[in-house]
């Protein structure tokens, strides 16, 4: 059987004619050219994504940026730089470990405040590409520009808040504030990123003594705000009461002003009709207002009559009991 089919082989062999090795030259030179001319242009197009951006450039000038289509470039003369333009995220003041745990990193992840104190807080900054061009060639590495600029503006907005502001109410402004300075410097700098947003991650003391210290302040702080909302609530029980005294107080004392004022301006009117009684007939008006005291101050005195030499005296009071009863009889 073997034999069989080597001299089938031979037989085929000496059946096909031999051909020119010029002809056969010519075939692979075609065939070369073919090949060679297929793989320049397979190369000479090239597509963007809705997440890239082309940078062609020629000769190492930029001579456009291409967003998401089908391209052509010349071949071996023009090349092409992708660019991702989708938001990209890093953490800062912490790495993620290889079991997606936060560490803090002591090195740029530890803040001093206002008031001095140590503070262990992180952010999480998202980016992007703005400008392609100025991402590729401003710059060998943006992104470690983009993280010591995030780095410069917390620690900058951070040394301006105190402690309990970073921990609590001030995170919100911390976050527009360092956004705002990071936008600013990002655009002095031209590295062509952007900031798309930059959230505080956590913020809390570095070790566990100055939590505990931290735990004490609080819960005196709570006290103190426990005893101003219980004198804040005796105030308010106490001032409606006190306020309703004062008004009394103040419109007795404007009753007694009015019958006062209303009494002397009384009295005035008397003494000036007494005054013009007066200026008519000096010599009654004296007599009569000389009887009407003496009206008004013996009922409550005790008169004595005496003759000046005898040992007797004869109470005023006894006559006038005396006259009284016969009158009366």
């Amino acid at each position: 059987m073997e034999g069989d089919f080597k001299n089938f082989n031979k037989k085929i062999i000496n059946d096909v004619p031999k051909m020119d090795p010029k002809k056969v030259g010519k075939i692979v030179t075609i065939v070369i050219i073919v090949a060679l001319a297929m793989i320049i242009t397979s190369g000479s197009f090239y597509n963007v994504s809705e997440q890239q951006n082309a940078v062609v450039t020629m000769f190492g000038k930029v001579i456009r940026t291409d967003t998401a289509g089908l391209y052509f470039k010349i071949p071996l003369i023009q090349k092409v730089k992708m660019v991702d333009i989708t938001t990209h995220g890093t953490g800062v003041g912490y790495t993620i470990s290889n079991q997606g745990q936060n560490i803090t990193d002591e090195s740029n992840g530890i803040m001093i405040t206002s008031d001095f104190n140590l503070l262990d807080i992180d952010f999480y900054l998202e980016y992007r590409v703005s400008d392609p061009v100025a991402y590729l060639y401003a710059s060998d590495q943006p992104e470690e520009i983009l993280k010591n600029i995030a780095l410069s503006s917390i620690r900058s907005v951070v040394a301006d808040c105190t402690v309990d502001e970073a921990m609590t109410t001030a995170k919100g402004q911390i976050q527009a504030d360092v956004k705002e300075d990071m936008m600013r410097e990002l655009q002095e700098q031209g590295i062509g990123l952007s900031v798309v947003n930059i959230t505080v991650q956590d913020s809390e003391p570095p070790t566990a003594e100055i939590k505990q210290a931290f735990k004490a302040v609080e819960t005196a702080k709570q006290g103190a705000d426990t005893a101003k909302n219980n004198a804040r609530a005796y105030q308010n029980e106490q001032l409606p009461s006190a306020e309703a005294n004062a008004d009394k107080i103040v419109q007795t004392a404007e009753a007694s002003k009015e019958a006062r004022i209303a009494e002397a301006e009384g009295q005035v009117v008397r003494f000036n009709e007494m005054y013009e009684q007066y200026k008519l007939y000096p010599y009654i008006t004296k007599k009569r207002m000389f009887y009407e005291t003496m009206e008004d101050v013996l009922p409550s005195l005790k008169v004595i009559i005496s003759d000046g030499s005898t040992q007797t005296m004869l109470p005023l009071d006894s006559f006038n009991t005396t006259t009284t009863t016969t009158a009366n009889n």
